[in-house]
């Protein structure tokens, strides 16, 4: 595929992400999440008893011409591996589309459902590990089994300016990424902390935020206040 120019999204991108959302949907190849995610897609949570389960890996979801991506963990048993879309349906969804919604990249403020309206400016959400894991953690061998779908998304979008990293494990995630991209990563390994940074030649600019779960935002760990500001850098430096 011919490269599109610095800052744009290749015209054909759109139906290749669309393309790769269906490979990811389709994908069986860690047999302990897919253990996982069907069983709780059987058993599901008495409040959605009445529902149908997404119970499948969850493509990204977003602007395809984005130039901010936000980098999340894993799909949560209860949220997005129910719901089919990142981030939606749990309380980690709540507090990241609210913040989006403040920044004016968000058309609405709660994101509920795949059908509900919703829409990203200028952005997008994809995920280290596209199906939930027991506990939200998990395995090395998984995280390196799912990480094509990354790389092939990076490969993609090519207008991604600013990648913020919601997490460790996504931190991780984008530098492993990077160096499978011929991109030099420094040594010693830039450790994650929230609101750190990192300007690479040829690579999206690495900002860091700690990750949006309810085990962050309702101890205090992560404010919205916290967040409203690495998100405003993050718009910022992609010209959002």
């Amino acid at each position: 595929m011919k490269r599109a120019p610095a800052g744009r999204t290749h015209p054909a991108a759109g139906a290749l992400l669309e393309r790769l959302s269906r490979q990811i949907v389709a994908c069986r190849r860690c047999p302990r999440l897919v253990a996982w995610r069907e069983r709780v897609a059987r058993e599901k949570r008495r409040a959605y008893a009445e529902e149908a389960y997404w119970g499948r890996p969850v493509p990204s979801f977003g602007d395809p011409a984005a130039r901010l991506l936000l980098v999340g963990l894993a799909p949560g048993a209860h949220g997005a591996n129910r719901t089919g879309r990142m981030f939606t349906g749990d309380g980690s969804g709540d507090f990241l589309h609210a913040a989006l919604h403040r920044a004016g990249l968000a058309s609405h403020a709660v994101s509920r459902a795949r059908d509900d309206g919703l829409r990203l400016r200028g952005c997008a959400i994809t995920a280290a590990c596209r199906c939930a894991p027991p506990g939200n953690r998990p395995l090395p061998a998984e995280l390196e089994a799912c990480s094509p779908f990354l790389d092939r998304e990076l490969g993609l979008r090519t207008g991604v300016k600013v990648a913020l990293c919601l997490g460790a494990i996504a931190w991780e995630a984008m530098l492993g990424s990077l160096g499978r991209r011929g991109i030099a990563i420094p040594r010693p390994r830039p450790r994650f902390a929230h609101g750190a940074s990192l300007r690479l030649p040829g690579a999206p600019l690495l900002l860091a935020s700690y990750h949006v779960s309810r085990q962050n935002t309702q101890t205090g760990r992560l404010t919205p206040a916290m967040f409203d500001a690495v998100l405003r850098e993050a718009a910022a430096q992609a010209g959002l």
